[in-house]
């Protein structure tokens, strides 16, 4: 009777590791997009301004900077897990086999 009575410790939960990582909006996956768009668009620039000079690194760095933003923004917009959309109907003969 004892060990029905006996009341174990109450721990705090903390509820919040089932969500995704986020960090200044960016959701999951797309961090690492932004870091591969920031390290592509450095890159980019030295390699730009090595061999045709600095204004040509700098239409190099804002055009990759401008694209990576803009495929982040589009594709955060869809969700962090998107999926391929099917369109059409559907029919199933069955489901199950007998």
């Amino acid at each position: 009777m004892q060990a029905k009575d006996e009341r174990y410790p109450d721990y705090p939960l903390f509820k919040g590791l089932q969500r995704p990582l986020e960090l200044m909006g960016l959701q999951g996956r797309y961090i690492y997009w932004a870091a591969g768009a920031a390290g592509g668009a450095i890159v980019g620039f030295i390699i730009a301004y090595c061999l045709a000079g600095f204004v040509s690194g700098l239409v190099v760095l804002v055009a990759v900077l401008s694209t990576g933003i803009a495929l982040i923004m589009l594709k955060q917009r869809k969700g962090l897990h998107t999926k391929k959309e099917l369109r059409g109907v559907y029919v199933y003969a069955y489901s199950k086999k007998l």
